[in-house]
């Protein structure tokens, strides 16, 4: 049975940051979603089992890294420079395909997390 958890969210003012991570029970590309009330599930940004392939959202490219520590099993999602748009629950989720395929397809990753609330305020 595979485990995510997800933590580092909160409330935040505009302009500020936060750092989510998610610890798994194994090691998977991964992959940050996050769904804002009454829209779907989106992508953020991926990362593949070794860590030198990430993916973007264009919504968040040059303010989101994300970033992997593979003796840990976790990867994290620096999120800066936030808008009131980025308020979202953020869910990680993984993969055993590890690298190749569409990142930014829901349908790549097998296992989800329970989310984390993201809000930012203006």
């Amino acid at each position: 049975q595979v485990q995510l958890v997800e933590s580092g969210g909160g409330l935040v003012q505009a302009g500020g940051s936060l750092r989510l991570s998610c610890a798994a029970s194994g090691r998977y590309a991964m992959g940050w979603f996050r769904q804002a009330p009454g829209k779907e599930r989106a992508f953020v940004a991926g990362i593949n089992w070794s860590g030198d392939s990430t993916h973007y959202a264009d919504s968040v490219k040059g303010r989101f890294t994300i970033s992997r520590d593979n003796a840990k099993n976790t990867v994290y999602l620096q999120m800066n420079s936030l808008k009131p748009e980025d308020t979202a629950v953020y869910y990680c989720a993984a993969s055993t395909l590890r690298s190749g395929g569409n990142f930014y397809s829901t349908a790549r990753y097998e296992y989800w997390g329970q989310g984390t609330q993201v809000t930012v305020s203006s």
